[in-house]
């Protein structure tokens, strides 16, 4: 879902991650300006549903996170997210740009 509420259906290969999903798909909501190497916080997403799926967030995920005004128990760092992890049901809102 997009910061205004779009809902979108993103898809992408397995071994993608769910930050180049949401790209692909032309979603300029997300800036994720490292493109993908867990050095920013600029792909912050909001797993709203099937969380438990997923692996926890490392250590740089969660520090970066940190650094984000925006954080909740929800977030994650959508470059840290496989596309094979996300099942059906996920429900994924683009965070606020901090």
């Amino acid at each position: 879902m997009t910061r205004d509420g779009e809902r979108l259906d993103v898809e992408g290969a397995a071994d993608a991650s769910v930050m180049e999903a949401i790209r692909d798909a032309g979603v300029d909501d997300l800036r994720a300006m490292c493109g993908g190497c867990c050095s920013c916080a600029t792909c912050h997403v909001y797993v709203e549903a099937g969380r438990e799926n997923l692996p926890p967030p490392g250590p740089d995920e969660d520090d970066l996170l940190d650094s984000s005004a925006w954080r909740t128990d929800q977030s994650r760092l959508s470059c840290q997210l496989a596309m094979r992890d996300i099942g059906p049901g996920c429900r994924i809102r683009i965070a606020p740009e901090d």
